[in-house]
């Protein structure tokens, strides 16, 4: 395994970094790495609907959309980001990818006398209160685990920028974040710098690895994709699509907005928004839909034939028709 201790803070940068390591080797890479201020959007998410943007531009604090599904998730020099880069192997669902990975933080943190656990599908506890959150994407027969560690945070700050629709959010930790999620240093028997607990990390997970430190060609290229994708609002702030149908349901495997066109009786373009995880990019999905007959029976006997647990994880084909239709 190779490791990556980053020192780079540049939001739009680091997210670059992912993505240019996703497909730079064939080996397994841990990196661990932080942000200034920003906020880190889902990839199928509306930004606009996520975030107080005028709070975030007065207060320099950056929006970027990530690779990855799920929800937005506030970043801050008080917070941790870690990253695993594998093969997919065996590991055929997205659950079995987060007990995987998570596996060597909550060691780590055992190391420090936290006792941290998995809890739902995607979040790190303690004593029931969040302190991270991860997410997954796949490409090309690699994946991408990448979760937070809130260690220092400023949980003010987090709320006030994740301003979101109380009504949509009912039962998220949004509206009540400080009485959900936790910082780990509270949890500490002794406390210590989140210089130093990075470094411990660092070291408790990468003990055995080959550190390595990006080339100049690693350098030109994540500073390029950063200014031609990460740094552009086509990428961050992408408008939700024209539609002559949309409808918008909350389900235990996240919040999904529908948005369809009908045309003569059958679908025709198609797209998603919400904060639900993948592990199939959802276009293919719209493609394979587009022609259906807009009924019941036909758009249930569609989706019986469509992997419909990679392109949303967690939700049922039953789920899925029911957003077709108000």
């Amino acid at each position: 395994m190779l490791s990556i201790i980053d020192s780079h803070t540049d939001p739009y940068w680091n997210l670059a970094a992912e993505e240019w390591l996703l497909g730079r080797f064939d080996r397994p890479v841990f990196r661990l790495w932080q942000n200034s201020p920003a906020v880190i959007i889902g990839r199928n998410q509306n930004a606009l609907s996520e975030i107080d943007r005028d709070y975030a531009d007065s207060h320099g604090i950056a929006v970027v959309r990530r690779l990855s599904g799920g929800g937005a998730v506030y970043h801050d020099l008080g917070n941790i980001n870690y990253t695993f880069i594998d093969a997919c192997g065996r590991m055929e669902n997205s659950s079995e990818m987060f007990r995987h990975f998570t596996a060597p933080v909550i060691a780590a943190l055992a190391a420090l006398g936290v006792n941290a656990r998995l809890e739902g599908r995607n979040d790190l506890t303690i004593d029931g209160l969040k302190f991270s959150g991860n997410a997954i994407y796949v490409r090309a027969g690699r994946m991408m685990h990448h979760g937070t560690m809130l260690f220092s945070t400023s949980f003010d700050e987090m709320a006030a920028v994740l301003s979101t629709d109380g009504s949509k959010y009912s039962g998220r930790a949004v509206a009540s974040r400080r009485s959900r999620v936790t910082n780990i240093l509270p949890h500490l028997s002794e406390p210590m710098s989140v210089a130093e607990f990075m470094d411990f990390i660092g070291r408790q997970i990468s003990a055995d690895a080959e550190r390595y430190e990006y080339s100049q060609e690693d350098l030109e290229a994540i500073g390029s994709l950063a200014d031609s994708k990460y740094r552009t609002d086509e990428w961050n702030f992408a408008a939700s699509p024209a539609c002559s149908f949309s409808n918008t349901r909350k389900f235990a495997g996240g919040t999904l907005t529908l948005y369809a066109d009908i045309n003569r009786g059958s679908i025709g373009n198609l797209a998603f928004s919400g904060d639900w995880f993948f592990t199939r990019d959802t276009a293919g999905f719209c493609e394979a839909m587009r022609g259906c007959p807009y009924t019941k029976e036909k758009i249930a006997g569609r989706l019986s034939e469509l992997p419909t647990g990679e392109y949303f994880n967690g939700i049922t084909p039953e789920e899925l028709c029911s957003l077709f239709f108000t």
